[in-house]
Parts: C-alpha cells; structure tokens; sequence
C-alpha cells in the first residue's frame, strides 16, 4: 500500500463521520422533517457566516500648505475688475430705470397735469363771464402774463383750451394753454379789432399737447375764440408744414405764404415739428367768418 492509499483511507473515516452527522435520518411527520431541514440550514448559516470586513476609516484630508492656502483666498476674493464691471452694470441699470420714469414723466404725466389745469382755468373763465360784467375788450398786451382771457375751440380735434396772455413756457404753456403772441416786436391783434391776425402758440407733445394735431386741419375747418362777451368763428384757410423758429413774418398782418392778399381779420396757430422736437414751426392760417356775441348762444360750429 502506497503512502496516498494510506492517506486516502485515514481520511475517509473522518468523512463518513461528518457524513453521518450530517445526514442523520429524520423520523416523524413531515413537521418533524421540516424542522429538522430548518435546524440544519441555521447550522450551515452559522458556519458560512463571516464577520463584514470593517469600513476603512475615513481618510483625513491632507494638509494644505501656506502656498496653497495663500491661492485659494485669492480665488475667492473678486478681482478689482470684476467688481468695476458689476458697479458698472447696476449703474447702468439705474441709469436704464430714471430714463424710463422721465420719458413716463414726459409723455403721460406733464399731460395729465397740464389738462387738469387747463381744465381747471377754463371753467373758472366761464363762471367768471356768467356773472355779467363790462365788456372786457383790452388792448393787446394788456392783460398780466399768464392772464387768460379766452378759450379756443377746435370741434374737428376736439380740443378745448384756455387762451393767456404772453407765450412764457413756465407761465403758459407748461400749464396746457394757449398762449397769445401780445409783447414786444412779436405783439399781434386781439380777436376783437377791426383788423389783425390774431396769432397764439401751443405745445404740439407733452404738457397738455393742445395743438398736436392741428396739421389734420384742412380748408373750412372751424376755430372758435370765446371771449367774456363774443364767440368770433374762424375758417382754416392754408397750412405751413415747415418753417424756421426765426420767421416771424408769419404773425405779421398779411402773412406771406397764407393766401391772404389785404389786410383782415386772421388767426394764425404756430406749433413745434416734427413731433417731439422744437426744430422747426408749423403754422396754420384762418380767417374770421363770424362774430357772435355770448347773449345769443353758441355758434353752429359748437352746436353741431
């Protein structure tokens, strides 16, 4: 007998005893082999069973040097540039919304104010002229600066506008109305005399904007100028789209360029064009047709 047949048989007794043990015959009811079978699975468990390998511990992160140190806080402090362009941008911004608010300011706001007081100054002329009084026919230049005295109508336009004294912006035409041409070498007639042109200014955008849409006037279109004891009607008669702020030959008496060959009884409209600018002046010309006094009753041209 070799030495591994002699090996062989040594261990082959040891086998069979764990064999034996293993495989011990179960006797009883299939409840008792059940159990057995559980008995034997817990017995395998536990000699399979090994301990979890154990976490690694966590690793601490390695120190950081002074060098390294150093350039993170330079990485998380801004640069001077880029805290310029951001300063920069919200100035701009700021910048952005004050334009916003004075464009609003402009367009809507100085309109909102400027109608209600020129709303205002016409009711009040009118009560004023309901309680009765002289005839109130002053000389040109008369009246204080700032003084209103009429109100002009535009039923095409729908405009209702206080007529002042003097062509001031901050007196008159800031304030919504019409301001007459009644000083110095710009002076013009009132609408009640005998012969003149009767010229005015307004604004044609912002401040009540009175005359932003007198260049949709054509031939015949009626103007009305009350007074405290008259309506004096007016025809327009032609349209100067353009001209410069220095010709002041369009408030003379026979205009040149209105059609108007001899002296009369005119009114003359002077705004700024184009819109939203003061570059040049658009004038419009018209003619008296009718004088009317207040006792009876408005013209055709408010009636209808």
């Amino acid at each position: 007998m070799t030495l591994r047949q002699a090996d062989r048989k040594a261990v082959k007794p040891r086998e069979d005893a764990v064999s034996r043990e293993t495989a011990t015959p179960v006797t009883g009811g299939r409840a008792e082999r059940r159990r057995a079978a559980q008995a034997a699975a817990k017995r395998g468990g536990r000699r399979g069973r090994r301990a979890a390998p154990a976490a690694p511990a966590a690793q601490e992160p390695a120190p950081t040097s002074r060098v390294a140190a150093r350039r993170a806080a330079r990485a998380r402090k801004e640069s001077a540039g880029v805290i310029a362009s951001r300063i920069t941008g919200e100035a701009f911004i700021t910048l952005g919304v004050l334009m916003l608010l004075f464009v609003a300011y402009q367009l809507w706001w100085t309109n909102v104010l400027a109608l209600n007081e020129a709303g205002g100054a016409a009711n009040n002329l009118q009560q004023e002229w309901d309680k009765g009084g002289e005839d109130d026919k002053r000389a040109a230049g008369v009246f204080s600066p700032g003084q209103g005295f009429a109100i002009m109508y535009i039923p095409k336009l729908d405009v209702k506008v206080p007529i002042a004294e003097g062509i001031s912006k901050h007196e008159v035409l800031d304030r919504g109305m019409v301001g007459h041409y009644g000083e110095g070498k710009l002076k013009t007639a009132m609408p009640w005399d005998k012969r003149g042109n009767f010229a005015v200014a307004g604004h044609r955008n912002t401040h009540g904007e009175p005359f932003r849409y007198i260049n949709r006037l054509v031939q015949g279109d009626k103007i009305v100028v009350e007074t405290r004891s008259r309506f004096y009607t007016y025809e327009m008669e032609s349209i100067l789209p353009q001209t410069s702020p220095s010709n002041v030959g369009v408030l003379g008496p026979v205009p040149p360029g209105s059609g108007f060959t001899k002296p009369g009884r005119y009114i003359t409209l002077t705004t700024c064009t184009p819109e939203f600018t003061s570059t040049y002046r658009m004038i419009v010309w018209g003619k008296m047709v009718e004088e009317r006094p207040r006792s009876k009753g408005k013209p055709d041209a408010l009636v209808s």
